[in-house]
Parts: C-alpha cells; structure tokens; sequence
C-alpha cells in the first residue's frame, strides 16, 4: 500500500494536471496493466491535455488489458512512451470519445492504426478509405473496418492535426467510401440483379457538401437505367433491390453496433416515392411538381457510388433547374418559411440548447448562404458549391457579402461545428443538444481548448458565437443591397445594380426599382438618420418580404419616416425597444388599414415599444380620455374632433395588436387562440365607439344645453355593438331613448332628444382624417318610417301592442351604451320579457322566425357571390350560427339565465352548459363563427374597407391568408378549410335551426 505522504503527493499532481476523481485515478495508476510506465512524467502530462484525464487512464488501462499476453501489452506501452505523436492521438481519442475507447477495447490491435505520422496519413480521401475497408466483405467486417477509419480521423481531430472543415470533409470521404462498399457487397450478394441495373448514389446534405457529422444519416438519392438490353421495369426491380440492402447493410444493427442510417427521404414525394427512378422520371418531378426547398436540398447533390457517370448526367440534369429556383413564385418566402417550422417544431425546453436548429444555429449560417448562393448562382457560376463555408468565401468574393460579416460568420460556423463534432464524439450519437451536465460540459469545454474555468468560458463562447449568427443570419441577405442602393463601402465590392434588382426580385418585391428608390431615400447620405436607418434596414427588409406585400411595406416605412425622421425618438425607438421594429414591419406590411391609421398620426408608433403598449384599454378608461378631452375643447366641433383622434388612435391600437397576434414575432411566435383575438378585436372596437358616443354626446349637450339636457337621455346598443363584436369598419346600430326631467314639457323634451340624435351623427361624420363613425338607427321600432327617438313611456306602448318577432330577436343584442344610465337599464329590464319570453317561443314564432331567414338568404345574398365563402350569409356563416344561437335564446332564455347575454360565444357555452346543444355541435358553431368573424376582420385590415367575402386580388388573397396563419403558396388551403369549417357548421344549423325537434 503506498504510504500516506506518497499518496498526497499524486493526489496533488493529478489534480495539477486535471483529474476530477484523483482517488480513482491513483489506483488505475497502480494497476499492473500501467506498472511499466505509470512513473514516467511524460504520461500525466499526457493525460493532462486530453479533454477528460479520467477518462483516457480508464481508457488506457482497458486498452492495455485487452492486448493478446505480456508482449502485445508491452509493445502498446513501450510504443506510446517512445512516440509523442502516438500518444497525444491515442491518449487524445480516450479522453474525448468514450465509444471509440469501447471500441478499441473490442479490438485490441486497432491502436496500431494511429502509428503512422507520415505526410501522406494527414489527410487521407476517399481513395485511402476505400483502401482501409477493401478487406470487409460482410456487414460486421465493415462496421469494424468503418471504426477503425473513423479512429483516425477523431485522432488527427482532437491533435488538431486538422481542421473542423478537413474533419467534415474526411467524414464525408469515409463515408462515400463505405457507400461503395456497402454497394459493392450488395452487388456481390445479388450478381443477376448487378447485371440488370445501373445504380448511381447521389449523396445529398452533408455528405453531398463534403461537411459530414461524426454521426448523422446520411443523405441519399438513388437513379437508375436498365443495362443494356434489359427491360426497364426489371432493370428497376433490380436496383431497388440493391438500393435497399444497401441501406440495410449501412444501417442495421449488429454486434458491432450500426454505421449509420441512410437516409432516402430527400427524393422525389418523400418516403412515399419510389425509392429508385429513373433519370428521366427524376427530371419530370423536378420540372412538374418539386418544391422550393426540394431545389435547396439539390444544391450539395454530388455523385459518390455506383455508376459514376450516370451520376454525372443525373448532376448535369438537375442542376440548371435548382439555379432558376428562384424565379420560383414565393421563393425567399418559401426558404424562409421552411426555416420558421424547423425552429418551431423543437421542444420548447430544447431550443435553448439546439446547437445546430435554434436560433443562431448551424441551419442559420447554411439557409443564409443557401439562399444568396439561389438567387445570385443563376448568373456567377463561382457560388455553386457544396460547402458551406467555400460558398461563403466566394459570396464574399463576389460582394455579395460584406467581408468582414463573412469573416465573423466564418468563424462562428467553425467554433459551432466543432462543439458539434465533439459532443458526438463522446458517445458516437446523433445529437445536436448542448449538454446540461456539468462534467460533460467541462469535457467538451476541453476539448476545445478552453482549459481556464473551462465550463465558464464555453458558455460564453457558443453564446458569443450563437448572438453572431443571428445578427448577421438576416444581415447577410439584405446588407450588400443596401450597400448597393445608398453607394456605401467604396472599398469592397458591391452588388452590380442587376443583383440589386435580382436580390429585390427574389424577395417578393414587384416594383424593385421603386423599392430601389425608397432604400436610397432612407439609407443614402452621411446623416445620423441615415445610419441608424442602415443599422435598421436590413432586418427590417426581412420582414418586409416575410409579409404577402412587401412593395406596401417598404413603402409605408418610408412614409412614416418622412414624416417622423427628425423626431429623436423615433428612430431610438426602433434601434433600442426590442421588438418595436418588428411590430412596425408587421403593422406596415399586413395591409392598408393600419397604416392608413398610422400615417393620419405617426406619433402612435410609441404604441409599438411598450410592452403593454398593445393591450386594449377598458371602457372606463376610454371614456375617461375622451371626456376629459372634450371639456378642454372649445366647441362642439373641435369636442369630437378630439374624441375622433382618440378612437383613431385607439382602433390602430388594436389593428396593430390584431396583426402582431396574428402573425407572430421572432421571439412569440403566433400561438394566440383565435377565439381570443376575435373577443379581443370585438370587445375593444366596442368599447372604443361606446366611449365615442359618451364622448360625443357630452359635447352636444354641453355646446347646446351647457350642463344638463333638459331630458334624460339614453343610446342603447343593437346589433353587433350591442353584442361587444364590432369590426374595425362596423356601423353603430342603436336605438335612443328619452325621458322628460320632472317639468320639462314633452314636447320640448323630444325636440332637444332629436337635436342631439342628429348633432351627434352629423359630427361624427363630419369630413376629416380620421375615420367617420356611422351611427345607424334603422332597428328602432317602424324602421326608417319611425322617429329617430323615443320616450321610454313609447317604447314600452309599441312594443306592448305592436311588436313583431324580428324585433324581439334584434333586442336579444340591446345593452346601454351611452348617456343616462338609470334610462339604460329600465329600457334593457322593459325589452328582457320580450327577448326573453316565458314560457319559450310558440311554434308560430319559431315558423316565423325560420321563414324570416330563408326569405334573407334568397333576397340579400348579392347577385354572383359564393354562398360557400360569404361570411354573412353564406352556408354555415355569422348569420347561420346567430340565429341558431338566438332561437336558443329566446326559447329557453327565461327559464335558463346563463343565455341573457348579448355576446353570441357566451350565449353558445350557457347552451352547451345548459344541455341545450351537444359539446360537439357547439365546438362547431363556435369555430365557424371564429373563422368568419376573423375572415371579416382580415379583409377590413388588408383592404381598408369592409367586405363579406374574400376579396378577388390575388395579393390580397394572400394577406388575408397571412393573416389567418397560411404561408405563402396555400390560399387554396384556406379557402379549402374555410368551405370545410362552414360545411360542417350548416349541418349543425340545419339540425337545430330548421329541424322540428325542440331542444
């Protein structure tokens, strides 16, 4: 046993050197497998430059024990002692792969394989691959045969005989080598189906790009022709029958673990193609039905197996097709779309550790590049590469990227790959998941050569890193152009001005020349505002093309600008408050209501860089404001002027928060419940225009009577006011009621009733910038024929003798709005007998009430419109679910008080709670009613005028598609959706509306 003193004394010099269990460590060091060597300084100084010490003495003491008797185990030693490069590649292997020293304890001589140190074995290809697999001729000599290559490939990585870039692209050698093999023992297997076929392997992904992973799939494509005087269907039988054992014998497990999965799924239609085509068939798909992202993928498609000049003529085949990808329609937003559903479908408690798909990832770096090398390797042939980083430096070359961005993206790419490589080193396994465990951390920190607080400083570095490639992932596309627009760089290269246009193109602008001007007007000159514009620009441009209108954008960006450039604070605001910025590209890009309403009072981009900035203010408050605002002004005029300037204000506050909802941001993406954003758009336009006419009515009075009007004096609201569901361009359906104060005469009370009526509406029409609200009175008892305004005494008389059906029903929607509010609540208890019946409907009124609404969908449904995709009146729309809802109502409002609502969603869940509709027919009428409602509210924001049915234009089409969370390319799915949503609603309609059985 050693003695007290000694042992203290290797406890601290393991620990000098980096051993986390010293104890441990010690006894390995005393085992007698190490008694030769385990006094020579040379070996912990060793061990102390490996990533993990521990790990690599465990490793070499299992190494040592596995050798064949006392010779083999003395020349391992002996060996490792005399050679310095041995022992930093072997001792460095164990320390950062504990599967590749699983490995070499399985096959003890393979420790041989790191001895060479000469010119030839630094970087070997596919040729001195194919050598070191020659001999396997079975799936578990190749396997083995495989780990022995990938042995020296990890050895010369963590020596850093070679680069990350020379480590991927020996991986992807090793690999086109092993796909050889494994064809070559497939063809061996089946020499009659050999003989039928040729078989091309087109690698794809990072094979294709010379840029593999220790572990990944690899990525393949097969293309086949019949030999020569074979039929074509048995020629493909045949290679199909290659082609599956040869994936098999790459991705089966055996005793010697798996190679890895080869992957097939990049071909045409995906896993549920044919597995094998034809060169022929492979062009017809490209040419008829592939995708944006299937052209992307074809950029690192490289011949590697099999018959290599088929694989030629598949290459030179496809390739002119994946360079015009982007004339596509939709093209920088289909790449970008694709980009936003790889991130959103991490875990939410991956995507902070996603090293190669979350934010400022490995996929950032290669979309970026991916995408400029699309748009501008149609006319400079330098950008057809494979790789990465080599596209990345000819972009740079070429000035289609600024050189110092391509530098610090270069870099960043490099330090991400390697963290990559080394965690799956470890273990041999398909991750891309930053580690949690402090210990894993700490090796990985090591291996990378960060050995001060190596944790600590990891972490700093990958978040550096991470924060880099974020900024410059949309910097990259959009900053040349700038540089080109505003002439700015006059030392680097710069976009010609055809790659302006081109660049402009492929991001969806249809006007790039004007869009062209408005980038020079903004970013141009040596102007403060300038700079920050040209700091701003380029994400914002991003944006601007991730909407359905990016012309539009761009445009109102400028306006608002105009108008708004030499105020301080506005560009501060969008350079500094998060996501300011982003929500004015939202706000300007999604349509013209919005913007309509931003330009009458740029001031209100302020809303954008408040956190709570967007949330819709309570009645009370409105109501408050614009009172307040009244009393200050100096006449009845200016009075509404100033209320209408805050409901403006007010509806592009909830414009805006409508469309942010709608569409998301980087950081929140859309994830709002559409319920939700219907509720919140109804319930804030209403309150806004209760709070207009309190304001309004208040200027009246006080402009014609000073404090008080001569009779009490209530609004009443009807309709979808009443019902707190108003849209951005809803008219205010009312009723007015008075009552003459204690000696006043009645007539002279309803004379002053009728000069507020009409003073109020005649000033809320008034021409001015801000949008009139329309107050319509047309439900009031006689209709038009009737007085405006009626005392409560005569309301109650009508609809004593007089009231019809249809006017019960429109009382179901009466809440006090405005005014006296003791008059608003005697007139709601005086209608609620009449809405609410006892004793529910008699069959009469049901009958009446059915054939009033068959009568409205013959008569009202304009001439030539879809009833399928109108929103009103059409099958399964607002008006199907409303009158379904309020029959309910006045059936069974009386004797069940959950359904004495306005708002037709809450009457709907009283009548499911109550058992009146089944869980699922209401789920129904709810969603289609969702979906209408927000079809309604999207045609108001895109076109700036209301609309009962889609609208015609195609990019208007598109916005409200946009809107309603449908890419680019899939307003036919929403039409699609929208018909199947309402159908389903009709029949439900159908069973409880027009069926005979009382609920």
């Amino acid at each position: 046993m050693t003695a007290p003193g000694r042992r203290s004394s290797t406890f601290t010099r393991l620990l000098r050197h980096g051993f986390t269990d010293p104890s441990a460590a010690e006894r390995l060091l005393e085992s007698g497998e190490l008694a030769p060597i385990r006094n020579d300084p040379v070996l912990l100084d060793a061990l102390g430059a490996t990533a993990d010490p521990d790990q690599a003495l465990l490793g070499l003491v299992r190494l040592a024990e596995a050798q064949p008797g006392p010779s083999g185990q003395r020349e391992l030693l002996d060996t490792l002692i005399a050679s310095k490069p041995l022992r930093d590649r072997l001792l460095g292997v164990l320390g950062a792969s504990e599967a590749l020293g699983d490995h070499l304890a399985r096959h003890p001589l393979d420790w041989q394989a790191l001895v060479t140190y000469e010119a030839r074995d630094l970087h070997p290809g596919t040729a001195e691959f194919e050598r070191g697999l020659a001999e396997a001729d079975d799936p578990v000599s190749l396997r083995v045969a495989y780990r022995r290559c990938l042995l020296s490939i990890a050895a010369r990585d963590v020596c850093g005989t070679i680069d990350v870039v020379e480590t991927a692209a020996e991986l992807a050698d090793l690999a086109t080598a092993t796909l050889r093999a494994a064809l070559a023992v497939a063809r061996a297997a089946a020499p009659e189906d050999a003989a039928l076929a040729r078989l091309a392997v087109i690698a794809m992904g990072k094979t294709g790009g010379h840029e593999l992973n220790y572990v990944s799939d690899v990525d393949v494509i097969f293309v086949a022709e019949s030999a020569e005087g074979a039929d074509e269907q048995k020629a493909l039988r045949a290679a199909t029958r290659l082609a599956s054992h040869l994936m098999r014998i790459c991705s089966e497990t055996t005793v010697e673990g798996s190679i890895w999965p080869v992957d097939a799924n990049l071909r045409p239609e995906g896993r549920n193609g044919p597995l094998v085509r034809t060169l022929s068939s492979h062009v017809a798909y490209y040419q008829r039905w592939a995708k944006t992202w299937e052209f992307q993928a074809l950029l690192k498609a490289r011949p590697v197996a099999g018959d290599m000049e088929l694989g030629r003529e598949y290459a030179d085949a496809l390739s002119p097709l994946v360079w015009h990808a982007a004339e596509r329609e939709n093209f920088v937003a289909d790449v970008q779309g694709m980009r936003r559903r790889v991130v959103a479908n991490i875990p939410a408690a991956e995507i902070e550790r996603e090293l190669k798909l979350g934010p400022g990832g490995l996929r950032d770096v290669e979309f970026a590049v991916q995408m400029l090398q699309l748009v501008h390797g149609r006319a400079d042939t330098t950008l057809r590469s494979g790789t990465t980083l080599d596209a990345l430096k000819a972009l740079a070359d070429g000035g289609y990227v600024g050189r110092a961005d391509a530098e610090q993206l270069d870099a960043a790419y490099r330090f991400l790959r390697s963290m990559e490589h080394r965690i799956q080193l470890h273990k041999l396994r398909r991750t891309h998941l930053v580690p949690e465990d402090e210990a894993d951390l700490r090796r990985l920190g090591r291996s990378l050569g960060l050995r001060t607080e190596p944790v600590a400083s990891l972490t700093r570095e990958w978040r550096r890193h991470a924060a880099v490639v974020r900024r410059l992932h949309e910097k990259l596309f959009y900053r040349p152009l700038l540089d080109a627009v505003a002439q700015l760089a006059p030392g680097e290269a710069r976009l010609s001005a055809e790659a302006a246009r081109e660049r402009l193109t492929a991001l969806g602008y249809a006007d790039p020349a004007a869009a062209r001007r408005h980038l020079e007007a903004l970013a141009s000159g040596v102007s403060r505002k300038a700079a920050i514009q040209r700091t701003l620009l380029p994400v914002l441009l991003g944006w601007f093309a991730d909407s359905a209108d990016p012309d539009a954008g761009l445009l109102n960006f400028r306006k608002v600008s105009d108008a708004l450039g030499k105020t301080p604070w506005y560009l501060r605001l969008l350079r500094d408050e998060g996501a300011a910025a982003e929500n004015l590209a939202r706000v300007l890009s999604a349509g013209r209501l919005a913007p309509d309403l931003l330009l009458r009072a740029p001031e209100a981009v302020a809303l954008l860089g408040d956190g709570t900035g967007l949330e819709p203010r309570g009645r009370v408050q409105l109501e408050q404001e614009i009172l307040a605002a009244v009393n200050r002004a100096s006449g009845g005029e200016a009075a509404v002027t100033a209320a209408r300037g805050v409901r403006r204000r007010e509806l592009f506050r909830t414009a805006a928060a409508d469309i942010i909802g709608s569409y998301g941001t980087e950081e929140s993406p859309a994830e709002a419940d559409q319920g939700a954003l219907v509720d919140l758009v109804g319930g804030a336009v209403s309150d806004l225009t209760a709070a207009t006419l309190a304001g309004t009515l208040r200027a009246v009075v006080r402009d014609h009577w000073g404090d008080e009007l001569p009779t009490r004096f209530a609004v009443i609201g009807m309709g979808r006011f009443g019902g707190h569901e108003l849209n951005y361009g809803s008219d205010a359906d009312v009723l007015f009621v008075h009552e003459p104060r204690e000696g006043v005469d009645e007539q002279e009370a309803s004379r002053a009733a009728n000069r507020v009526v009409s003073e109020m509406r005649r000033l809320l029409q008034l021409p001015s910038a801000d949008p009139p609200l329309i107050v319509d009175a047309d439900l009031r008892p006689e209709g038009k024929s009737g007085p405006l305004v009626r005392t409560l005494k005569s309301y109650e008389a009508y609809y004593r003798r007089w009231s019809l059906v249809w006017e019960s029903q429109a009382l179901l929607r009466a809440e006090f709005v405005a005014g006296d509010e003791d008059l608003g609540r005697r007139f709601t208890e005086l209608v609620d007998p009449l809405r609410y019946p006892a004793g529910g409907l008699g069959e009469d009124a049901v009958r009446e009430i059915r054939r009033l609404k068959a009568r409205m969908e013959a008569e009202r449904l304009p001439r030539g419109a879809d009833p399928t995709l109108h929103t009103k009146l059409g099958r399964g729309g607002l008006s199907d679910v409303e009158w379904t809802v309020q029959l309910l109502q006045m059936r069974h409002g009386a004797a069940e008080p959950g359904l004495r609502t306005t708002r037709t969603r809450e009457a709907l869940a009283a009548a499911r709670a109550a058992g009146l509709i089944g869980d699922e027919e209401a789920a129904t009428l709810d969603e289609a009613w969702v979906l209408a409602t927000r079809v309604r509210n999207a045609v108001m924001l895109v076109r700036g005028r209301a609309g009962d049915t889609f609208p015609p234009d195609t990019r208007e089409m598109a916005a409200v598609g946009r809107y309603l969370g449908y890419g680019p390319g899939h307003v036919g799915d929403m039409l699609d959706d929208y018909r199947r949503t309402t159908r389903r609603a009709r029949g439900v309609v159908d069973q409880l509306f027009y069926g005979a059985t009382e609920r």
